[in-house]
């Protein structure tokens, strides 16, 4: 939308879109001293001295690839406290190993033996159970379960685990709101994956917990710590950003039905699809570093010790890079985003999550016709994409017909 001059403000709740706040700031101020939280909700012990955003593409992609002077180490006293010390916070020598160690299990041609055993069998599967049903809440049948059930396998958990593993992944992300659920599901989780990893010690599996178990840095092998940390963290990376992320493009894709079509009838238009939905409606805004030492951006002088918010999804919808960069469109040239973060910490499952939303749009799209939105279902809430630092649709309300 069209701001004009006059000041907005931003929704903390997130029912409302963040994105024309951006836009504002994009043009206002770019390098902003203050903060995109609601303060309030955050627990003392957590609150930062001093805050910045950052709002334009390249001041976003300089911190990003500036990893000595905006560093993540600070992680390690936020979702550290979750998590355990973890690649996130990690940086030099130490954060090079246990990527590179971690990286080889996420590599586009490891994730290539999983595609026919395990990916499409799961995304297929869950297609299967709806497909003669007429309607469904895709958030509900697909878009939550699919990452969830194939993280879980690629694990190696047992399938009656699940329910719990899922319930431990959401309150686990939900520390900077509601602190005790998120320390209590990290000491569950903990004793979990603790079984988990001994169970691998004594005699060793071909999954990413064995590979963690075996894997090893100068001739030493991971302790259980390290594994379990990084366990914890792959379950909001892994589940909770794609189930978003391939949330968001099925509704760019239901509310852009002429865009569907064209999906449909050519799916080689399935990547460009889920770059310019990354682009779009990036499912983590932003992401949080700390300043090592006095740095000037956008003629401003950010103190040392300062706490940088780094807003992705500003900067994915900077026009001085995106033309009309509101809109949704499939058929744009091409500028590579930065939904997955930059720089060392570049998300090391980005191969993995577009695998997964690849292969679940062509299950959808085999197995049903006539996939339509339904823009008023009866319940009196309007599907939308909600959330401020997360977002991703509140329900995916569709109707279609078994494809024959």
């Amino acid at each position: 939308p069209d701001v004009g001059d006059e000041p907005v403000t931003l929704d903390t709740t997130g029912e409302t879109s963040p994105y024309p706040f951006f836009e504002y700031k994009r043009r206002t101020e770019p390098v902003f001293h203050g903060s995109l939280m609601d303060t309030d909700l955050i627990p003392p012990e957590l609150k930062p001295d001093d805050e910045w955003v950052l709002f334009g593409y390249d001041g976003v992609f300089q911190a990003f690839r500036d990893d000595k002077v905006f560093t993540s180490a600070a992680y390690d006293n936020t979702i550290g406290l979750v998590m355990g010390h973890m690649i996130l916070a990690m940086g030099g020598k130490e954060h090079h190993d246990h990527r590179s160690l971690v990286a080889k299990a996420f590599r586009a041609t490891a994730l290539e033996r999983w595609e026919p055993s395990v990916i499409g069998p799961v995304c297929d599967q869950l297609v299967d159970e709806i497909k003669n049903d007429g309607h469904a809440d895709l958030v509900k049948a697909l878009t939550f379960e699919f990452p969830t059930r194939i993280i879980s396998e690629l694990l190696g958990l047992p399938p009656e685990d699940l329910d719990m593993f899922r319930r431990l992944s959401l309150d686990l992300i939900s520390i900077p709101t509601d602190i005790m659920a998120g320390l209590t599901a990290a000491n569950e989780l903990h004793g979990y994956f603790l079984d988990q990893v001994e169970q691998r010690r004594r005699k060793l599996t071909n999954d990413i917990i064995g590979d963690l178990v075996a894997a090893e840095i100068d001739g030493e092998k991971l302790t259980d710590e390290a594994i379990i940390a990084f366990l914890r963290l792959l379950l909001p990376a892994g589940l909770e950003t794609t189930y978003r992320s391939s949330g968001n493009l099925l509704y760019l894709l239901l509310t852009h039905p002429d865009q569907l079509a064209m999906v449909r009838q050519d799916r080689s238009l399935i990547p460009t699809a889920i770059e310019e939905g990354l682009r779009v409606e990036t499912p983590l805004t932003m992401v949080m570093r700390t300043t090592t030492e006095d740095v000037e951006m956008g003629g401003k002088i950010i103190p040392a010790g300062a706490q940088v918010d780094i807003c992705m999804g500003s900067a994915n919808r900077d026009e001085s890079r995106w033309p009309d960069a509101d809109t949704f469109d499939i058929n744009r040239t091409r500028h590579a985003h930065i939904a997955f973060a930059g720089g060392i910490h570049m998300c090391l499952g980005m191969h993995l999550a577009r695998l997964e939303t690849r292969v679940m749009l062509n299950s959808l799209l085999d197995r049903v016709e006539d996939l339509a939105f339904v823009a008023d279902d009866g319940t009196g809430q309007e599907s939308k994409i909600v959330g401020h630092t997360f977002r991703s649709p509140n329900k995916l309300p569709v109707t279609f017909t078994a494809a024959s």
